[in-house]
């Protein structure tokens, strides 16, 4: 299993290079200093796992994982700091291991994955980090320093931003660091619809339907938004809620 450790300090990465000496099917193919370091190692040396730190200069190990497209690789987060265990956990980590990593518990992270029965031990099972979202499922957003914990079904509308995604839902619409698409990947077709090349809808929020140009819909949300869908969605639409 091919695994990159990030951490901003030279002696914690040593220390886990060498605990994981001892175990033979790990394979450490690099190591990065911060989020950015990271992110471009992570995509050219595409790791199976990662050995993550939260705090880190600049963007923290949480905003990393924001900004990776899936498929992601498992996340093993090893901190000085145990009240990021919750939030580590809402980013679906494997483990979450307290510095100085105790070499039982890491032993403990590692059999996670051996356990897990795919064909080869330590190939990622599909959709473990970036299963499908139900409606009951609850997400982490943050946007700078606020963060919320929202569930699903309150996601009423999400819309493009070049790379980057507007997510609506109570009064709140703060931009997330991912593109439509790789949201879109995460959320239940049966529940979530692709209105237009900019905006996904959540179906339970629509309130209103009428005729719109050249063969379109425009959808009217609770709430108060309008959607518009083009003559090609509007006939998926239809097809999608018809009896």
């Amino acid at each position: 299993m091919k695994a990159l450790l990030v951490d901003d300090e030279r002696l914690a990465r040593n220390e886990l290079r060498r605990l994981l000496a001892a175990h033979a099917d790990i394979e450490i193919v690099g190591e990065a200093v911060d989020a950015e370091d990271a992110a471009g190692r992570v995509a050219a040396l595409k790791p199976d796992l990662i050995f993550l730190d939260v705090q880190m200069p600049g963007a923290d190990g949480f905003s990393l994982l924001e900004q990776l497209e899936p498929p992601l690789p498992l996340v093993i987060f090893t901190t000085a700091y145990d009240e990021f265990a919750v939030k580590a956990f809402e980013f679906n980590a494997l483990d979450y291991l307290l510095k100085p990593v105790d070499p039982n518990r890491l032993v403990a992270a590692l059999e996670k994955i051996r356990s897990r029965g795919s064909a080869t031990p330590f190939a990622p099972a599909p959709g473990v980090a970036t299963h499908r979202l139900t409606l009951e499922d609850k997400v982490f957003v943050r946007e700078g320093e606020r963060c919320w914990f929202v569930p699903v079904k309150n996601i009423r509308l999400l819309e493009s931003e070049g790379n980057y995604t507007r997510l609506h839902f109570d009064d709140q619409k703060p931009q997330l660091f991912r593109s439509l698409t790789a949201m879109e990947e995460r959320l239940d077709a049966k529940h979530f619809f692709r209105a237009n090349r900019k905006q996904v809808i959540n179906l339970a929020w629509v309130e209103g339907i009428e005729p719109w140009f050249s063969g379109g819909l425009l959808v009217k949300l609770k709430g108060g938004l309008k959607v518009e869908l083009s003559r090609r969605q509007a006939q998926e639409f239809r097809e999608r809620m018809s009896l």
